[in-house]
């Protein structure tokens, strides 16, 4: 059982790498790739409720405020349940020229990731601000 859980952790810390790989490419299509079609992304203000919301969202980030930056996401745990996983983490944005990320602007966030024929996806995603 922990080889199995091992590899499915591994597996979904892959797939965050591939978001942040995507984001400092500035690659909205890529990124979004990585949701299943009907994801819900929720965030201060924010209601995104498909993948498609979610790749509009990021290109127009990426054309604007976004470009050059950097996301970055620390998972504190990673729990396997079956085809689901739940991560738990600290995040934020550099943006660009920053090498630091100000307390202000950390995040905590919530990920869920389902496992579709062996692919993981994310499901759902919510962050908060973290003070």
């Amino acid at each position: 059982m922990t080889t199995i859980r091992s590899t499915e952790e591994a597996a979904v810390r892959e797939v965050m790498a591939q978001l942040y790989a995507a984001w400092a490419d500035n690659d909205a299509d890529a990124f979004a790739s990585h949701y299943v079609d009907e994801a819900t992304v929720i965030m201060p203000g924010v209601l995104y409720q498909d993948s498609a919301a979610v790749r509009q969202s990021m290109a127009m980030g990426f054309n604007g405020p976004l470009k050059g930056s950097r996301g970055i996401d620390e998972p504190q745990s990673i729990r396997i349940y079956g085809d689901t996983a739940i991560v738990v983490s600290k995040a934020g944005i550099l943006m660009a020229g920053q090498q630091e990320l100000a307390a202000a602007a950390e995040r905590f966030a919530t990920w869920v990731f389902i496992n579709q024929a062996g692919t993981w996806r994310v499901a759902s995603y919510a962050n908060c601000p973290a003070h």
